[in-house]
């Protein structure tokens, strides 16, 4: 990545301390903290109920406002706030939520002079509209869920005519307040119509451990931001972000949830302009001054939320569950489940800016077979363009793109190019003067094309907001008019928060304008989204929609796991980055980004030989798993530091990939479902306080708890195993652990503590080979984990791995394993598919068992024969082998 200066000069240009805002410098986040509190009223009188929708006029001092409630089939309350009458519409967020919503009616339970009552559906849930002041309280079966403007913190600046303005107002107070006009360094932002900024407080009973706000280097757990910086979601290009910040990285998810034994809740703000988030715990019995004296509340904790964004409009959600699994479901429902990835994206990725040319590219590949690793995909960074053009090749390392697709595609491999947003201003250059003619650039405030520094020099954005511009990107990728690329070429999108070098904090000015007349800072954490989704736009019209698309993005959105996969961006190949990867891709996980992950090895920096291990290992167990890095750092393929190394590498990525039949069924309930592949302790054991901050152990679905080893030279490592009912058996030596109990587990550089979970079925294949595509070749093991009464449950999915045929022909098969009074039962757990799969199952593992008291037999039809077996007592597992099971066919086997 160069523009005409050295790495050295970018590097610290890129970590320069006083880039990015601190909240004293946010104003629209000042005005909201230190304005005294201003009640909004509403009457009855105002009260409509129609369309399944109850309607409300607030007022205070400065003016009026719009209140529109809704409730959905599934749970969900939606409450949106807009002025009533604006001198010109506000921003609302678009192509975000998914299709139309299905509203309940909405009927009125009661009504007092202060207050109505309203319900719906069945009536388990209530929502009272509290007339003067303001307040909507939610409660399901009389308990109390969230109120929301408990402390008329409701904040709503207005739309302002700038002439009239400016003869009703001293010109200098409004400056100093930053509402017609602020700077930052040497950046001025003019306002063309003030201040817009909205904010709503909500308070969160019961609860005291929230969740979520990605993307931030920082806790799983969400923090009392009391005396700490507020969570920011404001897409940010951040080189080697600090750890344990608030401060906004590449992508925003506004969407928190709450947790608590009994219930989990979720709060999603559909804004996507800068938003700044305020957490404060209070762990004591409420009889503060929001309660009428005397009335002492029934709850000990309450979690209260303020929601603050420069413009837009209030759009809130609120996920009433109960379950975890509700509420991921209840969002899903509104931004869209997670795309099923092509299982090769599943794999293992090798990544680095850059791979100097074709050559250099085979004799990587060429390594990963000498040394027996498997792997899917090499990466091209910008050096691979013509002077970081994209949509072009380097004819001097790069001259038959091509030709070194079909060498890869022969291995059944992939080859992915980076494509980000900005575009070099070069009027020589077909794709400058096709955009530059056909309008699709961001202009400037005076209206003119937006010029940025990027990586090529002086650049033009693309404005992907427009649908018409998102149309001609997507026709980039034709095979036709990508010269060089092939159906095996997948894309990249990186530098779209979006980055640019000399703009304020390092990205685009917020009066800059996109289609629509619409300012910058209106949409300005959508502007990855839509590339990403103009990129998914065009991949698949590439295939004619019949293949599934991948494209990773560093810049994402709500509603951007349906379009492919995010990583956590520019990371230190340090012990500390390492560890809080955890925590950033759970958090991502539970926001619906589930196809996550981090660059393994660390992106700056050269990793010693442990960490890199390490490293691998952790990466191994996260749903996206590439290598990266920059190419100031030493290069790092997995043989050039000893035997040890690669050895210790290859068993963990070989493992990976014998797990992908696991991990690809785990997908699918992420695309059915909404159930994150990877999840924290609290989500299977939601009653388990012990496990609610827990951040360095997760699951891997309901089956596996991981414990990567995230510190160096440790010899041993505490393993939290939860549940009292629950028995967890380590999968390096079919040990057999009780629940509710912490657990010292040895450890070596090879080993990472993995158990499997009483009452699971995990499948395997046997062996790996050399990519994704050589697994079809390897038969299944069933390891089987019984739980106290002897039981267990397990899935398997199965498709063609790449393209639609699964949702528009039905080919695919879902098959049940259930173990239950000592009978293994393989069924059909879907009848919709018609995938016939020449999967087998040769082995079967079975974990807790005392003894065997009779030979096993396979029932298939009317057929019992016999089968092979081992049974080590000591351990006690039962091994069936030389099985040739086949996985679309109905069979048990009788222990």
């Amino acid at each position: 990545m160069e523009v005409n200066v050295s790495t050295e000069s970018i590097e610290s240009v890129l970590q320069s301390e006083d880039k990015f805002k601190k909240n004293n410098e946010i104003l629209f986040y000042r005005r909201q903290r230190d304005k005294a509190v201003s009640q909004y009223f509403t009457s009855f009188e105002t009260f409509v109920l129609t369309d399944g929708r109850a309607s409300l006029e607030l007022c205070d001092s400065q003016g009026q406002l719009s209140l529109q409630i809704r409730a959905t089939q599934n749970g969900t309350v939606r409450v949106s706030i807009d002025e009533l009458q604006p001198i010109k519409p506000r921003y609302q967020v678009s192509d975000v939520l998914v299709g139309e919503l299905r509203y309940e009616p909405l009927r009125v339970d009661w009504k007092k002079e202060d207050c109505v009552c309203l319900t719906w559906g069945p009536g388990q849930y209530q929502l009272l509209v509290f007339f003067s002041p303001f307040k909507l309280e939610i409660s399901c079966g009389g308990e109390e869920i969230v109120t929301l403007n408990p402390g008329n913190k409701l904040y709503f600046e207005t739309l302002q005519d700038p002439a009239r303005s400016s003869s009703n107002s001293s010109q200098g107070d409004d400056n100093s307040c930053g509402l017609w006009k602020e700077t930052f360094r040497q950046f001025e932002d003019i306002k063309t119509n003030g201040p817009s900024s909205v904010g709503l407080d909500l308070s969160l009973h019961g609860f005291n451990h929230t969740y979520g706000l990605p993307e931030h280097a920082d806790t799983l757990l969400l923090k009392d931001t009391s005396v700490s910086e507020a969570y920011r979601l404001y897409n940010l290009d951040v080189f080697g972000y600090d750890i344990n910040s608030r401060l906004g990285l590449y992508g925003s998810v506004p969407l928190l949830l709450a947790h608590k034994p009994e219930r989990t809740a979720g709060v999603f703000w559909l804004n996507a302009s800068e938003t700044l988030v305020d957490v404060k715990y209070n762990t004591k019995p409420n009889e503060d001054e929001d309660e009428p004296p005397g009335k002492k509340s029934r709850i000990s904790h309450r979690t209260d939320v303020r929601w603050m964004s420069e413009s837009g409009t209030i759009d809130c959600f609120i996920l009433l569950g109960p379950t975890a699994a509700q509420v991921f479901s209840q969002y899903a429902q509104l931004t869209g489940y997670q795309a099923l990835p092509p299982l090769f994206s599943l794999g293992y990725h090798q990544c680095r800016w850059n791979y100097e040319d074709e050559a250099d590219v085979k004799a990587v590949d060429a390594g990963f077979d000498l040394h027996g690793i498997p792997y899917d995909v090499i990466w091209l960074d910008i050096e691979h363009t013509d002077g970081k053009r994209y949509f072009t090749w380097d004819s001097k390392c790069f001259p038959n793109p091509a030709e070194l697709q079909h060498h890869l595609m022969k291995k059944n491999r992939k080859l992915v190019v980076i494509s980000d947003p900005h575009i070099k201003m070069d009027p020589d250059w077909s794709i400058y003067c096709e955009a530059k003619k056909g309008g699709h650039f961001v202009k400037n405030r005076e209206g003119f094309d937006f010029e940025g520094t990027c990586w090529p020099g002086e650049s033009c954005y693309l404005d992907f907001s427009s649908s018409k511009t998102r149309l001609w990107y997507a026709r980039q990728f034709s095979l036709s008019k990508y010269e060089g690329s092939t159906e095996s070429l997948f894309v990249w999108n990186d530098m779209n928060e979006p980055s640019v070098f000399n703009g304020p904090e390092q990205t685009m000015p917020k009066d800059a304008l996109h289609h629509g007349g619409w300012e910058h800072r209106e949409l300005h954490n959508l502007y990855g989204f839509y590339q990403h989704m103009a990129t998914f736009e065009g991949l698949l019209t590439r295939s004619g929609g019949t293949e599934r698309p991948f494209i990773l993005t560093r810049s994402f959105f709500a509603g951007s796991q349906r379009l492919g996969a995010i990583w956590t961006g520019d990371n230190v190949a340090t012990w500390e980055y390492l560890k809080i990867s955890v925590p950033m891709l759970l958090s991502l996980s539970l926001t619906g980004i589930q196809f996550c992950g981090a660059d393994v090895g660390g992106f700056v920096q050269d990793p010693d030989p442990e960490l890199l291990v390490r490293w691998y290992q952790a990466g191994a167990l996260q749903p996206f798993f590439r290598a990266h890095s920059a190419k100031m750092t030493k290069r790092r393929e997995p043989w050039l530091f000893g035997e040890e190394v690669t050895s210790a590498i290859r068993s963990t990525v070989r493992d990976r990939y014998c797990l992908l039949p696991y991990w690809y069924t785990l997908f699918h309930q992420a695309h059915t479902e909404a159930l994150p592949p990877i999840r924290p302790l609290w989500v299977e054991f939601p009653k388990d306080t012990s496990t609610f901050a827990v951040e360095n152990q997760y699951m891997i679905g309901s089956a596996l708890l991981v414990c990567p080893v995230t510190d160096p030279g440790v010899t041993e490592v505490k393993v939290l195993l939860p549940g009292s009912d629950e028995l967890w058996y380590d999968t390096n030596t079919a040990e057999v652990h009780k629940g509710a109990r912490s657990l010292d587990v040895p450890v070596t550089l090879t080993t990472v503590p993995v158990f499997q979970r009483g009452g699971t079925v995990v499948p395997r294949r046997t062996a790996c080979g050399s990519c994704t595509a050589d697994l079809q070749h390897y038969t299944i093991t069933l390891t089987v984990a019984l739980d106290t009464k002897g039981n267990a449950d397990g899935f398997l999915y199965v498709d063609d791995g790449h393209s639609f045929n699964y949702r528009d022909q039905m080919q695919f098969c879902l098959r049940r394993f259930s173990m239950q009074a000592g009978r293994l039962v393989n069924s059909c757990a879907n009848d919709k598919g018609f995938f016939v799969s020449n999967d087998k199952v040769e082995t079967v593992v079975i974990l807790g068992l005392n003894s065997v008291k009779r030979k096993p037999k396979l029932k298939s039809g009317a057929k019992r024969t016999s089968v092979m077996f081992e049974f080590d007592k000591t351990r006690g597992v039962l091994t069936l082998n030389g099985l040739e099971l086949e996985i679309c066919k109905d069979w048990e086997i009788i222990i």
